[in-house]
């Protein structure tokens, strides 16, 4: 029957019935079946999943396998098997070739008579050995079968001296699953998402499935270029960068902005025709401002030398952009014969190899 309900069939309900009723609450990977893997525990310290943890001994060739609770998803109708671990197994793994070292696979493994004819029914910790090779690899994982780790054996290893080194030797395999809508705890992890709007946690990284791709969530701003339009608060005599070395980036957090704001004038550069009164240089803004602002930033400006350098403070004169007000007379005193906006004449006739350079923050629009 192609529709299942757990406990409703007056005949008894099924083995499959329960595996594929119950646990449909899990990370789903198709209409009726589930993600495999181990099911988070309570955990204390790094980052990791907690449960179904292998551990060496050293010295010696044994590890044990500590508590936890996993699922193991066979065929969509054969349904998925729950497997909890309550107490630690030990397992021997086999003394290491004479010639060459190989990989082991510790792994959750269920036998299922019905499906497999093993003349078993029941779920199992097994080392799977690998083959001694001079570039050993894993061996392939069994038909439902969850790894958790996989052990480098190296060649000659025994219990003693020669005995597995523990601190090395372990790789964790483990993967986990998770309720629907809950966060998917993974390391690193390449597999596709089940549905749009499904989270997960990537060593510390919360990312969205969109359908297509895990991004990270929320987006994490990065850092753009910007070309600011290069006018005057007039609109007359209107100034051009020529061949000035612009580097100019912001990001945007929410509604703040950060930007950094660099210009190198050049030989070609249009410092505009003259300068007439309220004729200010005016720099658009890489994004719209909520309001005008009396200050957002400061620039240093210099002519060359150390002496011709000052300070301008960065003000909204508009939400679109942004222009310069001298702020503090030259290092060496001497005082300046225009004061003000910055112009094509204040604080000085501009040439090239003259620069600006400042930063900003500002509160966005939107």
């Amino acid at each position: 029957m192609p529709i299942r309900s757990g406990w409703l069939s007056p005949d008894g309900q099924t083995r499959e019935d329960t595996r594929l009723v119950s646990l449909g609450a899990l990370t789903p990977v198709s209409p009726v079946a589930t993600r495999s893997g181990v099911l988070p525990g309570s955990a204390t310290g790094a980052y990791r999943i907690a449960g179904l943890t292998v551990t060496g001994t050293t010295g010696t060739m044994t590890a044990t396998v500590s508590p936890g609770r996993a699922l193991i998803q066979g065929t969509d109708a054969q349904g998925a098997y729950p497997v909890a671990l309550t107490e630690y197994v030990n397992l021997v793994l086999a003394d290491g070739d004479a010639q060459y070292g190989r990989i082991d696979l510790v792994v959750v493994r269920i036998h299922d008579d019905l499906y497999d004819g093993s003349a078993r029914s029941e779920a199992v910790i097994e080392v799977v050995k690998g083959t001694p090779a001079a570039t050993p690899a894993a061996p392939a994982v069994p038909a439902l079968s969850l790894p958790l780790y996989q052990v480098t054996v190296p060649k000659g290893a025994s219990a003693g001296t020669t005995a597995v080194d523990w601190s090395t030797a372990l790789t964790d395999r483990r993967t986990a699953t998770v309720g629907v809508g809950g966060i998917l705890p993974v390391t690193t992890d390449t597999t596709n998402g089940s549905y749009p709007g499904q989270y997960r946690d990537v060593g510390g990284q919360l990312q969205r499935w969109s359908g297509t791709a895990w991004t990270d969530y929320p987006v994490l701003p990065t850092w753009q270029s910007w070309t600011p339009t290069w006018t005057t608060s007039t609109g007359s005599a209107t100034p051009s960068f020529g061949n000035a070395t612009v580097s100019c980036r912001y990001v945007k957090f929410g509604t703040t902005v950060h930007l950094n704001f660099s210009v190198a004038f050049g030989s070609t550069t249009n410092f505009g025709s003259g300068a007439t009164t309220n004729d200010n240089w005016r720099f658009s803004l890489p994004v719209a401002a909520a309001a005008a602002r009396p200050l957002i930033g400061f620039a240093e400006i210099a002519a060359g030398d150390a002496p011709n350098r000052a300070t301008a403070r960065l003000y909204l004169s508009t939400t679109t952009a942004f222009e310069l007000i001298l702020a503090s007379g030259r290092p060496t005193a001497t005082a300046f014969t225009a004061t003000g906006g910055l112009d094509s004449l204040t604080p000085w006739t501009w040439a090239s190899g003259h620069t600006v350079v400042g930063s900003a923050t500002y509160e966005a629009a939107a």
